[in-house]
């Protein structure tokens, strides 16, 4: 269960650089072409992985948390961890699977001409800062994973939450 979780969760933040990436790109360029190629592809990604890797790891971390001595709110960060996985769970499902469905419909819609014919308004700033939360999230997570902070939650607390 421990190669699932850290291959989802690194599978995960690979997914948000990639998607950053694209996103960056179609904010900094000026071709139409590269604009669109770069949304469709984040819409493909976001399609075929989102929802699998954003299940997968907070899955597995709560049958990691569960099954070891951790606890899933004995520690403050695993709890922390649990909660931060769970909103950028739901936020990736809803929010960014949206808003990547909202850029490429944009780009279908105009499948030839300018930028400024496209129309976007504020889609090709929410392409980089979604993924960019989400990110930070991310790295969250990885930090408290490595470092451990906060120690033990006292036992009268945790001894009826796992």
């Amino acid at each position: 269960m421990v190669v699932v979780h850290v291959v989802v969760s690194v599978s995960w933040l690979a997914l948000m650089f990639c998607l950053l990436t694209l996103a960056t790109t179609a904010l900094a360029t000026n071709d139409a072409d590269t604009l669109r190629t770069a949304y469709r592809a984040m819409g493909m990604l976001g399609d075929a992985l989102i929802i699998p890797l954003s299940l997968l790891t907070l899955v597995s971390g709560v049958v990691l948390a569960l099954g070891t001595l951790w606890g899933l709110f004995r520690y403050y960060w695993v709890s922390t961890k649990f909660w931060l996985t769970l909103a950028a769970t739901v936020a990736s499902i809803f929010a960014l699977t949206a808003r990547l469905h909202d850029a490429v419909d944009a780009v279908a819609r105009h499948p030839v001409g300018p930028i400024s014919a496209m129309d976007l308004g504020f889609i090709r700033y929410n392409m980089v800062i979604v993924p960019a939360v989400a990110l930070l999230l991310y790295l969250a997570n990885v930090i408290l994973s490595v470092f451990k902070p906060w120690g033990r939650r006292s036992t009268a607390r945790s001894a009826g939450g796992q």
